[in-house]
């Protein structure tokens, strides 16, 4: 049984109203990642003297979120100079296949939990990289972001201006 005209005109209607939606939606969540971390692609230096910079923009909350990777699989990372060391959340973790090592009591804005240590072999964000940074995997942390604490930062210049941090690795 063939259908009429009328038929195919309305579907054609509707698959072109869902596509319509779909780039619509393609388009606004593209718009919202780049609000929440506007530092997809970090502007990065090597300068000749081996120091090397990476700047980053504040996102619309106030907050320095950007790409990154940890031994060599990339990750997204929320600076967190609170944070005594770098925290990853367990499903990152388990994706990124750390293993779990000591169990610490880490005292955190929800009260006390049991984290696990693990020495990460490699921290990159943009020109700067690190090797054998201390973290903690947290199995109660919620979302994909990694808490870039101070066992990474304190290995560099901090230098807030305005919307702008600039982070500067010394040889």
């Amino acid at each position: 049984m063939s259908k009429s005209p009328q038929q195919l005109g309305k579907g054609m209607i509707y698959v072109a109203w869902l596509l319509v939606l779909g780039l619509l939606f393609m388009f606004f969540n593209s718009i919202l990642e780049k609000q929440h971390n506007p530092n997809q692609n970090i502007t990065s230096t090597s300068h000749q003297n081996g120091t090397n910079e990476v700047i980053l923009q504040r996102n619309r909350y106030g907050h320095y979120v950007t790409n990154g990777s940890i031994n060599g699989q990339p990750v997204v990372f929320l600076l967190d100079t609170g944070a005594t060391r770098v925290s990853i959340p367990e499903q990152v973790a388990n994706r990124l296949n750390l293993q779990r090592g000591m169990p610490l009591k880490a005292n955190t804005a929800n009260g006390i939990i049991t984290t696990y240590s693990v020495t990460l072999d490699s921290v990159a964000m943009g020109a700067i990289e690190l090797e054998s940074v201390k973290a903690s995997i947290n199995p109660k942390m919620l979302g994909d972001e990694i808490l870039l604490g101070m066992t990474f930062l304190k290995h560099l210049e901090l230098i807030q201006r305005g919307d702008t941090l600039t982070l500067r690795q010394y040889p």
